[in-house]
């Protein structure tokens, strides 16, 4: 019955029959048995085949994200198993949010490589929410992200502390200036993070917190190119000291520290809510505490 299920999984996320078919190394016909048979003992129609693309039907979501959860907890047991009598070993997939995932991530990693040669990381960077939503559909082992999370499914686990400052380029008008006004803040053009990003939440905390609202705003999705912008003098920011250390180091990018604006955030480790984790998971875990 698993292989049933993970070809309609496969179908779903493939939104076709032929991508699904190539994706499994299955033939057409072959994939369409499996959801017919599976269809037939459900005694519901799963999948909706009236748009170009296959989109299931509401019965078929029930059945996606159950499917998806046994599956993952079927593949954990194996792991957890084979653990027992063996050295920490296998795949281990890691969300991390940008800020945490390009400036923290990889030196964790390449401890984690030296010390445990067989575990296999893969590592996704996206925003906050999209690292949560993933952990909850078990499509990743572990997540790390700051900001405020909503998935019932999830427990974060707060480990390490962020603080943010106000970031402008060496030779902007604001790092020049001796003593920076609220007014001089709010009429600065502004560059900022997507919205579903953690680094976007604390910015707009701290505009709430300030009782400004910038009216020049420009939205970009990287904190690389944030940092790009800025340092050639394209505007302000509000970004994690975590992230601009070089840059501090070397002369390219000036802090406006305006004590009212500084914002304090937790990094936090996110796992779904299960009885046991894999090893690997729990050494990563482990490693995250102890090294950030």
């Amino acid at each position: 019955m698993n292989d049933t299920y993970k070809v309609f999984i496969t179908v779903v996320e493939q939104k076709g029959f032929s991508k699904a078919a190539e994706s499994l190394y299955m033939t057409q016909p072959a994939v369409s048995q499996y959801i017919k048979s599976l269809e037939s003992k459900m005694g519901v129609q799963l999948l909706d085949r009236n748009y170009k693309k296959i989109v299931p039907t509401k019965a078929g979501e029930i059945v996606y994200e159950h499917a998806k959860q046994m599956i993952g907890h079927q593949d954990t047991m194996y792991h957890l198993i084979h653990e027992l009598f063996n050295e920490p070993k296998g795949e281990l997939s890691i969300g991390a949010s940008y800020t945490f995932g390009e400036y923290v991530l990889p030196r964790i990693i390449a401890k984690m490589r030296k010390e445990y040669p067989s575990i296999h990381p893969s590592i996704n960077i996206g925003n906050t929410q999209d690292i949560a939503k993933q952990v909850a559909n078990m499509e990743l082992d572990i997540g790390i992200v700051e900001g405020d999370v909503d998935e019932p499914s999830i427990n974060p686990h707060p480990f390490a502390e962020d603080e943010m400052k106000i970031v402008a380029s060496i030779n902007h008008p604001l790092a020049k200036k001796e003593h920076v006004t609220l007014s001089d803040v709010e009429q600065a053009i502004w560059i900022t993070r997507e919205r579903g990003s953690g680094t976007r939440e604390a910015t707009e905390r701290m505009f709430h917190n300030l009782s400004i609202s910038p009216i020049e705003r420009m939205e970009f999705g990287s904190t690389q190119i944030i940092k790009e912008s800025v340092e050639a003098g394209l505007g302000v920011t509000f970004l994690s000291l975590w992230t601009i250390r070089k840059e501090i180091a070397m002369d390219s990018l000036a802090i406006i520290d305006i004590p009212e604006a500084t914002l304090k955030r937790s990094f936090s480790i996110l796992l779904r809510q299960k009885p046991m984790h894999t090893k690997a998971t729990t050494i990563f875990q482990q490693l995250i505490q102890s090294n950030t």
